[in-house]
C-alpha cells in the first residue's frame, strides 16, 4: 500500500509498493549508469532473469512488458515455468550481450511469460520450503549409495516440477542410479549441476582475514582461476596457510592488483642475474615493486648484508658487467643499508605521537603540574 504522505505529480507514476520479495542491491544485479534515462521501448525485447545460486540468463520480453530490476516474473523453463528477479534491463542487456564471446541468437532465448502473480507466488514459497529437507534427504541417499560427493544445496523450478541439486566433488561421479532413486523419492524431475569450492564458500558466506565479509558472497560472480604465479609476481610469501582463502584455494583477491604489478615490473631488469663487484657477488633476494627497490644478498641461500639497490642502479652495474666491468659498491653513492622512506603519508605518519601535537607546552611547576604517582610516593 502506497503512504499517503507521498505526493505523486500528474502524470507520473507512483513508487512500487515495498513487498517481502523486494530485494534492493544483490550481487547479481549489475550497476544501472543509464537510470536516469526514460524509458525506450526499442531496447525492451531482451532482459536478465537472475536465480539462485548465482544462476542467471537472458529472456526475451515477447509480451511487451515494462519491466524494472527486481520485479519477479514467471519465465519459461523445460519444462514448465520458473520464477526469477529481473536483474537487468534496457540498454544495458544489449551491451551485456556484446561485450559475451558468444552471443546467443535472441530467437532461440526462452521467453518472459508474465509479471509473477499471487499463485505463482504461493507456488513459489512452498517449493522453497522443500528445499532444505530434500537436501538433507538426498545427502543421506548419497551417503548410502557410496558416492564421494557432497550435495551442497538444492534449487526448486517456481512450479515444483523440477529441481537443480547443486554438488561437490574432486573427481569423477556416476550418479546415474542416484538420480533414479531421488526421482522415486521425491517425484521430481532432477538436474545434477556441479560446483567448486569456490562457488560453496560464496553460497555459506563468512568472514575473511581481512576482517570482512568474503568477496564471493557479496559482489564476486565469475571466478577466474588462481595460481601460485600470482603470488610470485606480487612477491609474495609461498604460504599455503596465508595464501588460501576459507574455501582452502587461492584467495580470489590475489587477481585484484596483479596487473597493477606485471606493469610495473615490464621494464624492471631480470631477478636471475648476480651483480659482479670488486670484492664479490651480490645475490637477489627481494623486491619492492612501486618503490622500484631491489635487496642483495651476499650470500645466494641466506639474506646477509642486505642492501637496497634501486632499479635504476641495478641495471647500470648489469651494463657494466656484460662490458667486463665490475663497480666497487652496489650504491652509486656512499653505502647506506637503511631503507629510505617514501611518500606514503601513512609510513611518514606512523607512530603512537601521529596524533599529538608536535609543539607541545612544557609542564609547569604548580596547580596545573599533572599527577605524578613517584612524587605522591616520596612525600609519604
Amino acid at each position: 500500500m502506497i503512504n499517503e504522505d507521498i505526493q505523486v505529480q500528474p502524470g507520473e507514476e507512483p513508487p512500487r509498493p515495498e513487498t517481502k520479495y523486494t530485494t534492493g542491491a544483490h550481487k547479481l544485479n549489475e550497476f544501472n549508469w543509464l537510470a536516469d534515462l526514460p524509458f525506450d521501448a526499442r531496447y525492451n525485447d531482451v532482459v536478465e532473469i537472475r536465480f539462485k545460486n548465482t544462476r542467471k540468463g537472458f529472456y526475451r520480453n515477447v509480451n511487451g512488458l515494462k519491466l524494472e530490476v527486481d520485479d519477479l516474473v514467471a519465465v519459461e523453463a523445460s519444462p514448465g515455468h520458473d520464477i526469477g528477479f529481473v536483474s537487468m534491463t534496457g540498454y544495458l542487456v544489449s551491451q551485456q550481450l556484446r561485450k559475451m564471446k558468444t552471443r546467443p541468437v535472441i530467437d532461440e532465448l526462452k521467453k518472459v511469460y508474465r509479471k509473477a502473480r499471487p499463485v505463482d507466488l504461493q507456488k513459489w514459497e512452498e517449493a522453497k520450503k522443500l528445499e532444505e529437507h530434500t537436501m538433507l534427504r538426498s545427502r543421506k541417499i548419497a551417503e548410502d549409495l557410496g558416492l564421494a560427493m557432497k550435495i551442497g544445496d538444492v534449487e526448486y523450478q517456481g512450479d515444483k516440477t523440477k529441481a537443480i541439486f547443486y554438488y561437490l566433488a574432486d573427481e569423477r561421479v556416476d550418479f546415474r542410479q542416484l538420480i533414479k532413486v531421488l526421482a522415486e523419492e521425491f517425484h521430481i524431475r532432477i538436474e545434477m549441476r556441479q560446483i567448486g569450492a569456490r562457488q560453496e564458500a560464496g553460497r555459506i558466506g563468512g568472514i575473511g582475514t581481512c576482517g570482512r565479509e568474503l568477496c564471493c558472497s557479496t559482489h564476486v560472480t565469475n571466478f577466474i582461476s588462481v595460481t601460485t604465479s600470482h603470488a610470485r609476481y606480487q612477491d609474495l610469501s609461498l604460504n599455503p596457510q596465508k595464501l588460501a582463502g576459507q574455501c582452502g584455494k587461492l584467495k580470489c583477491c590475489l587477481n585484484y592488483e596483479l596487473d597493477c604489478y606485471i606493469d610495473a615490473q615490464k621494464e624492471f631488469p631480470s631477478k636471475e642475474i648476480p651483480l659482479e663487484l670488486a670484492g664479490g657477488t651480490a645475490y637477489f633476494m627481494k623486491m619492492e615493486v612501486h618503490t622500484g627497490v631491489y635487496w642483495y644478498s651476499t650470500d645466494p641461500r641466506i639474506a646477509a648484508n642486505m642492501t637496497a639497490v634501486p632499479v635504476a642502479r641495478v641495471r647500470e652495474i648489469i651494463q657494466l658487467n656484460r662490458k667486463g666491468v665490475k663497480p666497487d659498491t652496489l650504491l652509486a653513492g656512499p653505502a647506506n643499508n637503511s631503507k629510505e622512506r617514501g611518500n606514503d603519508l601513512l609510513l611518514q605518519n606512523s607512530g603512537l605521537d601521529r596524533f599529538e601535537s608536535k609543539s607541545r607546552p612544557r609542564e609547569g611547576k604548580g596547580k596545573n603540574r599533572p599527577f605524578n604517582r613517584r612524587n605522591e610516593r616520596k612525600q609519604k
